[in-house]
């Protein structure tokens, strides 16, 4: 069993929680038992589940635990699915995640949420301002994770979480992939799931960076120069993809833009395969600014940010019109801050009325 806090109200207890550092520095639901058995419920598993354990304390994550985060957040029952698996997705040891919560770097783990999960479980906002302000599903889900790393893991700024400035997305990083506008095929169907499973993707990423575009549907070299704006933005010399090298990131293509790539008959493979090339760069210009980053490398030659083009993971979201997002990463630990996906499983899953 959890220990049970007591304070004589809601407010009180809301600036007990605080003092404790078990909030991210906003006010919470005050998870109370009820609240929390209620959410637990929603899963119809039973509360002392072992989920895994959250680096950097090694916190044990079960499902109570991850519902009291739930709740902290202010997440509806329904969400809890998506919840569970980003949870479980964080926990695997291929997201290294006692190693990013302790970077100096400022990345954060941004949610994907493909398949029918993303209404039957939210909905998750994957249109205009996907990850702003106004989609409770989003900001709670991402919010619940983060709370669930504070109170679990044991992350504390300045002290187990040495991140030196970090960004928004440490507070909540969650959108849907707007499958319904994408010329794509789903990320989780190119990353070996079924069209109609649920999966959340997660990744340690950075802000999202803008990347702006004009395009000219007359021009035969507008889904090039798109390509090009976008390596800039993934890839730049003061990203860690260019100067460690070797992780993965993330492109998120508004609707407008994803339909250049279609335009130009390319599939989510071409579109990876070319940018992975315009990311290559040349070792002068790295052993330039990158120190000894760059050491024992062929001055004359050019090397990879990313290992291989399935890294660089490519989804559609957001509003059309000139702007598309990059989110570059960390690019350390021991698997170079991988990609994870997990299932999202709703078999179980019991509908709480409001």
């Amino acid at each position: 069993m959890n220990p049970v806090l007591e304070a004589i109200d809601e407010s009180a207890a809301l600036e007990q929680l605080h003092e404790l550092g078990c909030t991210d520095g906003l006010p919470v639901i005050i998870p109370t038992a009820a609240r929390v058995e209620r959410m637990v419920l929603a899963t119809l598993l039973d509360g002392d589940l072992v989920l895994g354990e959250m680096g950097p304390g090694m916190g044990v994550a079960t499902v109570e635990k991850v519902a009291i985060a739930a709740v902290m957040a202010g997440c509806l029952p329904d969400y809890m699915p998506i919840v569970l698996a980003a949870v479980k997705a964080v926990i695997l040891p291929s997201f290294d995640l006692t190693e990013m919560q302790s970077t100096t770097h400022c990345t954060a783990p941004l949610i994907i949420v493909n398949g029918p999960a993303r209404i039957t479980c939210g909905p998750v906002a994957s249109g205009f301002g996907a990850l702003g302000p106004g989609h409770r599903a989003n900001a709670s889900i991402g919010r619940a994770l983060r709370l669930a790393m504070i109170n679990i893991g044991g992350a504390q700024p300045g002290s187990s979480d040495m991140a030196l400035l970090g960004h928004p997305g440490k507070f909540t990083y969650c959108l849907a992939e707007d499958e319904e506008h994408s010329p794509f095929p789903p990320l989780h169907s190119s990353l070996g799931f079924k069209t109609d499973d649920s999966v959340v993707t997660v990744i340690g990423a950075e802000a999202p960076h803008s990347v702006i575009y004009s395009g000219n549907a007359d021009d035969p070299e507008n889904a090039d120069k798109l390509l090009a704006q976008l390596a800039v933005g993934l890839a730049n010399f003061a990203t860690n993809n260019a100067i460690l090298t070797g992780g993965a990131a993330v492109v998120v293509l508004n609707p407008e833009h994803a339909d250049i790539f279609s335009q130009a008959n390319m599939s989510r493979d071409d579109v990876q395969n070319k940018l992975w090339q315009f990311t290559h760069k040349p070792v002068s210009q790295l052993q330039q600014v990158g120190g000894a980053f760059g050491g024992g490398r062929d001055p004359d030659g050019d090397y990879k940010t990313f290992n291989k083009p399935e890294d660089i993971l490519i989804l559609t979201a957001g509003g059309s019109g000139l702007y598309s997002m990059v989110m570059p990463s960390w690019c350390a630990g021991k698997h170079k801050n991988s990609a994870v996906s997990v299932l999202v499983e709703t078999d179980q899953f019991c509908e709480i009325p409001l």
